[in-house]
C-alpha cells in the first residue's frame, strides 16, 4: 500500500493566493459585468524591458543555426550571467561575492522553498509573522512542525512584526538554528537598517545559526542609507544565504529567472560538530534536481545589467514606485496607517477590522482585489496588502473606488 507524506495533512486550508483566486472567481461568476482592479497578487503588468527582449530574440536566433545551437546548459547557470550578477549586484556594492557562489534558478519562490532540504528535520526554525507563506508551508511539508493550533504551528519560532516594532522583528528569545528574513519585506513593505541587520548577523555568528535572506525586492530601495544585500554587513558571508529574483526587478514573472547566493565561507554542521560547506550541499542538490534556466532567458537576464537594460529597468521600478506612493498617500488621506510604498512595491494598510472581511468589502463594494493580512499569519490580522503592480490609471481608479465605498 502506497502511503502519503502525512505532513501535507497538516497544511492549513488552501494556499493563500489560491484561496483569493477562488473567492474572486466566485464573485465574478455571480457578477459577470463587474470590472475588477487586481491589486492583490504581486504580478507585474508592464512589458519586458526592450534590452531584454532584444537579447532574447538574438539568443533564439542562435538556436536556429547549427554552429551556434546550444543544448543542455550548466545547471548552476551560464558563466556570462553568474559573472554579471556577481559584478553588478554585489562587487559593485563592496560585497566580495564570486561568480561560482551564484546559482541561477527559475524563481526565488522555488529556492526559498527548496533550501530547507539541506538541513536536519529537528532544527529550530524562526519565521517572521506576517510572512510569505512558502517559508512556513515548506517546513510543514518537511515535518518540522506539529499540527496547527490557533493558526500557528508548534515547532516554529514566530518572530512577531507589529506596529510597535515597525514590522521589523526582534531577536528570538529562545535558541534557533535557521532564520528567515525578507527585506524589503513581503508582505509589509517594511525595510531594515544596516544597524538592525548587523544585529541579526551578529546573532547568527554567535549562535552558529544560518540566515535565509530574501532580497527579491531590493531593486525598489531608493534610500541610500538602506542595505541592498546582507553581504554589505561584515561577517554575513559566514552565516547567510541571499535570494534574488528578476521577476519584480525586470518583469520576469512569466519568463522565470532568479538566483541564490551561497558563499563558500557559509558553513553548517554535522551532529558531531564538523563544519560542512553549505555551498557544496546546495550545488549537489541543485545539479541533481534542476536542469537549468533556458539559454534565451539567461541572455535576457544578462541584458538587465547592460547600460540600456539598467536604464529601462529603473524606469519600470520608478513606474511601480509612483503607483505605490500614490496608494500609500491615498490610504493615509482616508485615515489609515500604512508602511511600505516608498522602498517597496507593497503597501501594508492597518485596517483595524477583520482582514478577510475587509477583503470582501473591497471586492464587493469597490471592485478592488487586495490580499488579506491574516493570510500571512496571525500578526497580519487587521491589515491588508495592496500591490503597486498595475497601471497608474487603474491605481487612481481603484483608490477613488475605495474612497467612495468607505463614504457609503
Amino acid at each position: 500500500m502506497i502511503h502519503i507524506n502525512e505532513n501535507y495533512q497538516k497544511l492549513q486550508a488552501s494556499y493563500l493566493f489560491a484561496n483569493i483566486a477562488k473567492r474572486v472567481r466566485e464573485y465574478q461568476d455571480e457578477n459577470p459585468g463587474r470590472e475588477l482592479i487586481r491589486m492583490g497578487i504581486g504580478d507585474v503588468t508592464q512589458p519586458l524591458p526592450e534590452a531584454c527582449v532584444t537579447a532574447m530574440h538574438k539568443a533564439v536566433d542562435e538556436l536556429t543555426r547549427a554552429e551556434t545551437f546550444r543544448g543542455y546548459g550548466p545547471e548552476q547557470g551560464y558563466d556570462f550571467l553568474r559573472e554579471a550578477i556577481a559584478k553588478h549586484d554585489f562587487q559593485a556594492r563592496g560585497a566580495d561575492i564570486a561568480a561560482d557562489e551564484v546559482f541561477v534558478s527559475d524563481g526565488a519562490k522555488c529556492d526559498t522553498g527548496n533550501i530547507q532540504e539541506l538541513f536536519a528535520g529537528d532544527i529550530r526554525v524562526a519565521i517572521p509573522d506576517p510572512v510569505y507563506p512558502v517559508y512556513v508551508d515548506t517546513n510543514v511539508m518537511a515535518g518540522r512542525t506539529g499540527a496547527p493550533q490557533d493558526g500557528r504551528y508548534p515547532g516554529l519560532v514566530y518572530l512577531e512584526c507589529t506596529p510597535a516594532n515597525g514590522y521589523v522583528p526582534a531577536l528570538p528569545t529562545q535558541p534557533v538554528d535557521l532564520i528567515y528574513l525578507c527585506f524589503p519585506n513581503n508582505p509589509t513593505g517594511a525595510t531594515i537598517t544596516r544597524a538592525q541587520l548587523k544585529t541579526w548577523v551578529d546573532y547568527a555568528r554567535t549562535n552558529k545559526a544560518l540566515i535565509l535572506y530574501d532580497a527579491a525586492y531590493e531593486a525598489f530601495i531608493r534610500d541610500p542609507e538602506l542595505p541592498h544585500s546582507i553581504y554589505e554587513i561584515e561577517g554575513a558571508q559566514d552565516v547567510a544565504i541571499e535570494f534574488r529574483s528578476f521577476s519584480k526587478t525586470a518583469g520576469f514573472t512569466g519568463v522565470r529567472c532568479a538566483y541564490a547566493v551561497v558563499p563558500k565561507r557559509c558553513m553548517a554542521y554535522t551532529t558531531g560538530g564538523a563544519a560542512v560547506s553549505v555551498r557544496d550541499l546546495w550545488s549537489r542538490r541543485h545539479t541533481t534536481k534542476f536542469n537549468g534556466v533556458s539559454y534565451p532567458v539567461q541572455r535576457a537576464a544578462e541584458a538587465v545589467f547592460s547600460p540600456e537594460g539598467s536604464r529601462q529597468v529603473r524606469g519600470l521600478i520608478d513606474h511601480y514606485l509612483t503607483n505605490a506612493a500614490y496608494v500609500r498617500q491615498a490610504f493615509q488621506r482616508m485615515g489609515f496607517e500604512c508602511v511600505g510604498g516608498d522602498n517597496s512595491p507593497y503597501i501594508w494598510v492597518r485596517s483595524e477590522r477583520d482582514s478577510w472581511g475587509f477583503f470582501d468589502f473591497l471586492l464587493k463594494e469597490a471592485g478592488v482585489v487586495c490580499t488579506p493580512g491574516a493570510g500571512f499569519g496571525r500578526c497580519g490580522e487587521n491589515h491588508i496588502r495592496i500591490s503597486a503592480f498595475n497601471s497608474f490609471e487603474n491605481v487612481q481608479k481603484a483608490m477613488q473606488r475605495i474612497a467612495d465605498a468607505l463614504k457609503k
